[in-house]
């Protein structure tokens, strides 16, 4: 018996997770401009062109809806439910990816979106299709990721006191972590090299030591396998 045909549509969504030492991880959506949902919040995203790969897909999406670029982005999961957007069939393959925040304050909403705004990541707003479940998806991947590797540099400084790497861990896992462990692991890892600038905090004590990202070294230890969980 021939198969009956189908029509299933391919989209991308992004998870854009934005840092910033002052107001921590936030999350960036868009309001949609036209039905289904119209004038609700829900992540970036839309169709997968002809001829178009989903990297591009899901920069050139951002772009259009937000106005932003990112560097770090990373392919997430594939949501198919079949009623997951009540218009048709529609599968998505969802990505996330990392920003300074501070850097896309100006966004810029086109296209299907009526405006897009920084959320922070515990006063986000209810969002429609099946995009809270996406969005979980990737807290829980960057929370399990940074565990076993050393991302997210981009989100700091060219260079930074310790203290500055800390805080970004902190806020991207969600709660406290041992300090001296996590400094004796990362020091340990050689992906950071010692300036010979220090770093003083207004009202605190004696200065700190300020370093910088050796991305040749991570991305060496990168191919032999990291050994590295907090």
């Amino acid at each position: 018996m021939a198969a009956s045909s189908t029509n299933i549509k391919l989209a991308v969504d992004a998870v854009v997770f934005g840092y910033s030492k002052s107001d921590g991880v936030s999350v960036l959506l868009i309001q949609r401009k036209y039905a289904p949902f119209k004038n609700s919040w829900a992540l970036p995203g839309g169709f997968v062109r002809q001829g178009e790969s989903l990297e591009d897909a899901v920069r050139r999406e951002l772009k259009e809806e937000t106005g932003i670029s990112v560097n770090y982005l990373e392919q997430l999961y594939t949501f198919g439910d079949p009623k997951r957007d009540p218009r048709q069939h529609i599968v998505s393959v969802a990505y996330f990816a990392l920003v300074k925040s501070a850097k896309y304050q100006q966004l810029k909403a086109d296209t299907d979106a009526e405006n897009a705004s920084w959320f922070p990541i515990n006063e986000l707003p209810k969002l429609v299709f099946d995009h809270s479940e996406v969005l979980n998806t990737a807290i829980a991947r960057i929370r399990m990721k940074i565990r076993y590797e050393p991302i997210g540099f981009e989100l700091l400084d060219r260079k930074f006191p310790f203290s500055d790497l800390e805080h970004l861990y902190i806020s991207l896992l969600g709660r406290d972590i041992d300090r001296r462990n996590f400094s004796r692991k990362m020091l340990a890892l050689n992906v950071l090299d010692e300036t010979d600038e220090m770093y003083k905090a207004e009202g605190k004590g004696r200065p700190s030591k300020v370093y910088k990202f050796n991305k040749k070294n991570y991305e060496q230890l990168a191919k032999e396998g990291i050994n590295f969980e907090i």
